[in-house]
């Protein structure tokens, strides 16, 4: 755990008892703030309690005594409702600050000589984040990696010289993030999502580019230019001084790293020169993971890192759990089934890069349903030989599918799971594949995705006859 001494002798009100929430009462208790804690959920609140966290309803304190308002993310900051500590917090001049601006500053006091990479995007966080991390390790470098990816930021090791910290960073903590400084500041793409939170596409845009955009003094900017959105923030952080890396998936640049093939391609002072290889990784499979890849060697060639052992890690990669994991295979007569998680597709824009990725698919998709739905999928319907829905997208789905993909709307993820497998197996195709990648939040039947994602992987290897990968 990081402590958090920058409020030392201070008093803090934080609100949300999650994961990160409770984590952040702690690390700010063993730098020696007061901390005053509270949750909408009571039983988060006994349990906060509990384990020795003052506690306190948040509308009957004295906030002249407080200095700041810790927020969880997922607290509804601006849209579509302030929260009312929110409110609160705003009558009282209060700032409002989240997990990722305690970090910050308390980098800024003790952390200096340890670097930042803070990736965020509307899809291949995750991954991006992963890779970074496992290549500076691979390379015998000392990487911690946390934030929107699972570890709360603060439950990291301290710092120390040369550790560095590998960061994902959702449009929710940027917003609660203003000092964020990252040494490599990792953009993307940006497509719909989150409305309901932020807005609009431009609100939503708008802070997504804040984060390369206050890359600290020196650092440098990697951003995607694959979207109208990016290729517009490339152009004014250059303007503005910062070094801006750009990256594409779609064709050659004349300055940055681009996907050629299976190659990751460097064009720099008018030449261009293969830097890295993707061909036979599979975890790197399909555009989107070359243009993660891409993003990740940029970053490592920006932290000093020597091509060869990014290569080596690139190889080494295991993938990332729920994002086009393969899971396991059974056998037929006329081949072998693939089954894939890729419960992280919580969008449509998501689930596209799995659909790319494959033919013959048996794809299980629904759940909590996102504004647009699955319309922007169509140019994929040749590759889906039966869709299988679930949760409460289930009939919009099937209204979109209905003449172009054969579906059968099944509720479940487990009867999903297994009229897919008996569907595929029963194909007669080569190389057919169970797909679970819902465009679609999780929250209707699960928890989270990776709950989801959990529950799939359970249901695949309980089949007959799979052996797990």
């Amino acid at each position: 755990m990081i402590p958090i001494t920058t409020f030392a002798g201070k008093t803090v009100a934080l609100f949300g008892l999650g994961g990160s929430g409770t984590v952040s009462a702690r690390a700010l208790i063993a730098g020696g703030a007061d901390v005053i804690a509270f949750d909408d959920a009571p039983l988060k609140v006994e349990q906060a309690r509990a384990a020795g966290i003052n506690t306190q309803n948040l509308a009957e304190i004295d906030w002249s005594t407080v200095a700041s308002l810790v927020l969880a993310p997922g607290v509804p900051l601006t849209h579509p409702t302030p929260h009312w500590t929110v409110a609160r917090a705003h009558l009282e001049g209060v700032e409002i600050i989240g997990d990722i601006e305690l970090f910050c500053r308390e980098r800024a006091a003790s952390g200096r000589n340890c670097p930042v990479v803070a990736i965020t995007g509307t899809n291949g966080k995750s991954t991006t984040t992963a890779l970074i991390a496992h290549l500076i390790n691979s390379a015998g470098g000392d990487a911690q990696m946390g934030g929107n990816i699972g570890v709360p930021v603060l439950a990291l090791e301290p710092f120390a010289d040369g550790r560095a910290y590998v960061l994902e960073v959702s449009s929710y903590q940027i917003d609660l993030a203003p000092s964020l400084r990252p040494t490599v500041g990792i953009l993307l793409n940006v497509s719909e999502d989150h409305l309901d939170r932020h807005g609009s596409m431009e609100n939503y845009a708008a802070l997504k580019t804040l984060l390369v955009a206050q890359v600290e003094e020196g650092g440098t900017a990697v951003i995607g230019v694959d979207d109208k959105y990016t290729r517009a923030s490339a152009d004014r952080i250059e303007r503005a001084g910062r070094t801006v890396v750009r990256v594409s998936v779609e064709g050659p640049l004349r300055d940055g790293f681009y996907a050629d093939g299976s190659r990751i391609v460097r064009a720099a002072a008018g030449k261009a020169y293969p830097v890295a290889q993707l061909a036979g990784i599979g975890a790197l499979r399909g555009a989107h993971n070359a243009q993660n890849a891409a993003s990740a060697v940029a970053a490592c060639v920006a932290l000093g890192m020597e091509l060869p052992a990014i290569q080596k890690g690139l190889v080494s990669f295991p993938g990332l759990a729920h994002r086009m994991q393969p899971i396991g295979t059974r056998k037929t007569a006329a081949g072998a089934v693939l089954y894939v998680n890729d419960s992280k597709a919580t969008n449509a824009d998501s689930a596209a890069k799995a659909l790319a990725s494959f033919h013959d698919i048996f794809w299980i998709a629904g759940g909590k349903p996102k504004t647009g739905g699955i319309e922007s999928l169509s140019e994929y319907w040749p590759r889906i030989a039966k869709a299988y829905l679930i949760g409460e997208a289930a009939d919009e789905f099937a209204k979109t599918l209905e003449g172009k993909v054969p579906y059968e709307i099944v509720g479940l993820l487990s009867l999903a799971v297994d009229s897919a497998a008996r569907d595929a197996e029963a194909s007669g195709l080569k190389e057919p594949v169970v797909l679970l990648s819902p465009a679609c939040a999780s929250f209707d039947q699960y928890p989270n995705f990776e709950v989801r994602g959990k529950a799939f992987h359970d249901l695949v290897l309980v089949l007959p006859g799979v052996s797990p990968i």
